[in-house]
């Protein structure tokens, strides 16, 4: 199992607003146990929908730029990017058959 790739502000524009296809972006915090819980199941994404989509975290408190830019206020949350753009938004810690589900769109 790869881990995610981490990004930050810094990153952000080049790592996920410039990037092909369909990102997915997890908003994070180390104090945040939804957040670890959701961590592996993310991580399975990544690996079995390689082809398809590319996940990566963010931890919020880090990074407030783009915390506060994507209004990710509740953690965690997902934002669902394609051309630079948010085109969905998953709130909480989901299990994995909930995710593969509002990810649906994306996974073909």
């Amino acid at each position: 199992m790869t881990s995610l790739t981490s990004v930050t502000d810094a990153t952000f524009p080049d790592a996920v607003l410039a990037a092909p296809g369909t990102t997915v972006v997890e908003f994070w915090a180390p104090g945040c146990g939804p957040c670890r819980a959701l961590g592996p199941i993310l991580e399975q994404l990544a690996d079995e929908h390689a082809d398809t989509l590319s996940i990566v975290k963010i931890n919020a408190d880090d990074n407030p730029q783009a915390a506060m830019t994507y209004r990710a206020m509740a953690l965690p949350v997902m934002k669902v990017f394609q051309n630079g753009e948010v085109v969905k938004t998953i709130i909480g810690a989901k299990p994995k058959p909930a995710l593969e589900l509002a990810l649906a769109d994306y996974l073909r």
